[in-house]
């Protein structure tokens, strides 16, 4: 019995042994790597840095957006002491200067907030320790010029992360990379230097832009005077080379201080409508489809026909505007009085295939490929399989929707000898390590001949010299213009409002070796019943501006 008793006990002593044996083989073999790791993040501590985010300048140096340092302080009200919240409340508000009423409400409302602090109480505090209180120093966005470009530059959001614009286009060169720093045996007079070297070495890329400083600040204050005389609902301009597809100014109104964008309510300010919204042209796109016939040879300058003030396709007749009747016309005569139904009649000597050519050759079909976030274009399909009466519209610019920079693009072949190019709006990169990156201007397919364009040029040359009630002639420069006042049509389709338009003006100069190509355009102005009445003083004021700043000679 005594030697069945010991065996069992043994036994029992055997089982222990292979549990411990077990369970040490796992600890020490299975889970060996991982333990041992638990231990020396004991001993070592890292920091998780993140790089600073590249700069946006403009063109000569001035920054858009930079990344500057600001101080701040953290309140948990749930780990403040009971005893201490009388002193807790006076200290956070002599720290963060806000009202002691204020605080007392914000740490009796219990949720966790922050507030900026000064420099000199972050540095009294860093090393402070009171419960519920935490001060850091941390990088923010800031956007030194305000609302200057807005809708170009879009924002960094609080994460960091770039939205819109080029903030959001840009966003993995600008970000840079993070990085984990080993904050173990380093002694704090060394750690800042560190942390700086790091984050100046994963540091984003920075841009630089092709906008110009003079041009665009000079066309954001045009829009805002204008708001004042026209009360339009929104507004823009863009000034390009036509050469080269080089924007120099994107305005648009309204605009927004992008170190506010937080407040903003409206949401559809963030947006970009040069890119980032449709419209039907109306008038300004004439000289594409007189281009098109120009470069068939299907008309000239000088053909004529004769206007009877409407044409008949179908459903109601197509007027001109005013449901004027012009006679006997030439085609310099139908782009210089802006003659609905002699658009129509280059329109049907092209017929609809040939016309469709020529809209899909000069890109409305297709996005600009432009550097900015979410640019947008309509397929037209609607117009695709329309009727001849959608295609008649079309020729005038009802019916066929596009955005502002297709319409720059397009008429930047007009004027540049008849080759498509790409709008562009970063000169260049510039990369932490130094390395540049620079953009190329590129030429894109021929759309027309050199001698259509020249062609076309001469008779918007004609448009700003001999239209009648013309306001953008320019003493001693030859100007290629067109304004165009265009219906707005109902959301739901079936109609267009009647008491709303669309009043825009385009056109390049010195038009014999054009330079500077603009664009200007108000959505739905007040008291103006066409384009050459409010948009075309605009254009004007801003092409005596630029061949000022540029001093560029007269033609005669």
């Amino acid at each position: 019995m005594k030697q069945w008793r010991a065996k069992l006990v043994f036994g029992f002593f055997l089982l222990f042994c292979a549990l411990i044996l077990t369970k040490l083989f796992y600890l020490q073999v299975k889970k060996g790597q991982y333990f041992e790791a638990m231990a020396l993040g004991q001993q070592i501590s890292f920091q998780e840095i993140k790089a600073e985010r590249g700069a946006i300048l403009l063109a000569g140096g001035q920054p858009l957006a930079s990344t500057k340092k600001k101080t701040v302080i953290y309140v948990i009200p749930s780990k403040i002491p009971e005893s201490e919240l009388a002193s807790t409340t006076k200290k956070i508000a002599e720290i963060a200067s806000i009202p002691e009423e204020e605080t007392a409400f914000l740490l009796k409302k219990g949720d966790s907030f922050k507030k900026d602090i000064s420099e000199t109480a972050y540095e009294a505090l860093k090393r402070e320790i009171i419960p519920g209180i935490a001060v850091d120093q941390v990088s923010v966005r800031f956007y030194p010029l305000g609302d200057l470009a807005c809708q170009t530059i879009g924002f960094a959001n609080e994460e960091g992360q770039g939205q819109y614009g080029l903030e959001g286009y840009y966003n993995d060169i600008l970000q840079g990379k993070e990085v984990l720093r080993n904050k173990s045996f380093v002694p704090d007079f060394l750690s800042s230097f560190l942390e700086s070297n790091l984050t100046q070495s994963n540091k984003g890329a920075d841009i630089y832009l092709t906008l110009n400083h003079n041009i665009q600040n000079f066309s954001q204050n045009l829009l805002k005077q204008a708001k004042e005389n026209w009360g339009f609902d929104s507004a823009q301009i863009i000034v390009a080379e036509p050469l080269t597809g080089k924007i120099l100014a994107l305005a648009v109104s309204p605009s927004y201080d992008i170190n506010e964008f937080a407040k903003e309510k409206n949401l559809d300010v963030f947006l970009n409508p040069t890119t980032q919204k449709l419209f039907e042209p109306g008038s300004v796109f004439k000289p594409i489809t007189m281009a098109a016939g120009l470069e068939e040879g299907l008309v000239e300058p000088d053909t004529e026909y004769t206007d009877t003030g409407a044409v008949e396709l179908g459903g109601p007749a197509i007027y001109n505007f005013e449901k004027k009747v012009w006679g006997k016309q030439t085609m310099a005569g139908v782009l210089e009085n802006s003659i609905n139904t002699g658009a129509i009649f280059v329109e049907q000597k092209l017929g609809k295939n040939l016309f469709l050519k020529y809209i899909d050759n000069f890109g409305f079909f297709d996005k600009t490929g432009i550097d900015l976030q979410g640019e947008i274009y309509s397929r037209n399909e609607t117009l695709k399989k329309g009727y001849p009466r959608d295609f008649a519209s079309a020729s005038f610019g009802q019916g066929i929707q596009l955005t502002s920079l297709q319409l720059v693009r397009a008429f930047s072949a007009l004027a540049n000898g008849g080759t498509l190019v790409k709008p562009y709006i970063v000169e260049k990169i510039i990369f932490a390590n130094g390395q540049e990156k620079v953009t190329q201007p590129k030429e894109g397919s021929r759309v027309i001949s050199k001698n259509a364009s020249a062609k076309i040029t001469a008779m918007l040359v004609g448009v700003v010299k001999n239209a009648s009630g013309s306001r953008t002639k320019i003493p001693g420069y030859y100007i290629a213009g067109k304004s165009g006042t265009a219906q707005v049509p109902l959301p739901r389709g079936g109609g267009y409002y009647e008491d709303q338009t669309i009043q825009s003006y385009i056109g390049y100069f010195p038009a014999k070796s054009p330079r500077f190509l603009v664009f200007v355009r108000m959505d739905n102005p007040k008291g103006s019943k066409s384009a050459g009445w409010s948009s075309g003083p605009i254009f004007k004021d801003l092409v005596q501006h630029i061949i000022d700043l540029y001093q560029i000679p007269p033609d005669y």
